[in-house]
């Protein structure tokens, strides 16, 4: 039983603590400023253990009762700092999304990271959902030849899944908060896991809708990706918080078809002016992605798995999201930085 500490416990710390627990792996403990959240998350989960702050986590780590790795699920700006006095105890890693809000202190925590030999891995959940999983295997194959272009379109009413987005770190980019940085991350992270990374973007976004915040709630954002053989590929994504359906559609169109994950379906296409054909249809209950990353993360943690989304992977993605924070400024194509 590996005993795990999650840090936050707000609604994806809260999450990630049923997760591990419903690996039937884990002994989870919680980091949480608040004496309100931190004892109704412990009493809900009956958690052996739970400490105000991360110095009194980590004086519990240093008694004779290691952790083995922590779970970081604080506001992004905190991530960093956060992670590098885990990895100064020795402690493995799961950082939640995005990795950070800048690139300061990454370079130290990798260094610390390789100092320790410790497993680090950074939760994009996506690449777990087992529709996503499919069509890269379907792409690595070259069933369809070379991808040319990557189309994504989707969108959710945030106020129905997050009815606290006023009040946490959503409000702030400096805090994470934004479509940008909240939404659409995930699926860039997902275009670079299947095709290779981005190059060069274009960003436009605006508030729109929301109640209650400023920070942008629709994206639309041009792409260049290096594929295989320093290919080039064209990418256009679209992301709003506001819409009334959950739906989701990304496409990729290869030199001799085309693939698509629309929903919990994967979808394929070889003929002029014909349907798509239904290659597998996924059933997924809500907490099924996070109880698979947190299972792939043990399984990282023993030594049986490799990273599901390394630092260097979250880094490229994490420059991405600055590269469209400064497109936004510039009203110009912007290179991630290197």
């Amino acid at each position: 039983m590996h005993r795990i500490l999650v840090i936050g416990g707000g609604s994806i710390g809260e999450r990630h603590t049923r997760c591990f627990q419903n690996t039937g792996r884990a002994d989870v403990c919680l980091c949480e400023v608040s004496d309100e959240v931190r004892s109704r998350v412990a009493d809900t989960y009956s958690l052996s253990a739970s400490f105000k702050t991360l110095d009194d986590a980590l004086a519990d780590h240093g008694s004779g009762k290691p952790f083995v790795a922590a779970v970081v699920c604080t506001p992004a700006h905190l991530h960093i700092a956060m992670a590098r006095q885990l990895a100064e105890a020795g402690i493995g890693l799961l950082i939640e999304k995005p990795l950070s809000t800048s690139e300061d202190g990454i370079e130290e925590l990798r260094s610390l990271v390789e100092e320790n030999s410790l497993a680090v891995s950074v939760a994009y959940v996506m690449r777990h959902h087992p529709a996503f999983a499919a069509m890269k295997e379907t792409l690595d194959t070259g069933r369809f030849g070379r991808p040319v272009q990557i189309v994504y379109t989707g969108g959710q009413h945030f106020p129905f899944y997050r009815p606290a987005y006023r009040e946490i770190y959503y409000t702030k980019r400096e805090t994470g908060g934004g479509a940008i940085q909240d939404g659409l991350t995930h699926t860039m992270n997902t275009a670079e896991w299947l095709l290779g990374p981005i190059t060069k973007l274009v960003c436009d976004a605006e508030h729109l809708v929301l109640d209650g915040v400023d920070v942008e709630d629709t994206v639309h954002v041009m792409t260049r990706q290096t594929g295989a053989g320093e290919s080039s590929i064209l990418g256009s994504f679209s992301l709003n918080q506001h819409q009334p359906p959950n739906e989701s559609r990304m496409t990729v169109l290869c030199e001799q078809g085309a693939v698509r994950v629309e929903g919990l379906r994967l979808l394929t296409c070889t003929e002029p002016n014909s349907d798509w054909t239904v290659e597998e249809e996924f059933h997924l209950e809500r907490d099924d992605l996070f109880v698979a990353q947190a299972s792939a993360f043990l399984d990282q943690l023993e030594g049986k798995a490799e990273a599901a989304c390394t630092l260097d992977e979250a880094l490229q993605t994490l420059r991405v999201n600055l590269a469209e924070l400064r497109s936004l400024e510039t009203q110009k194509w912007e290179t991630p930085s290197v």
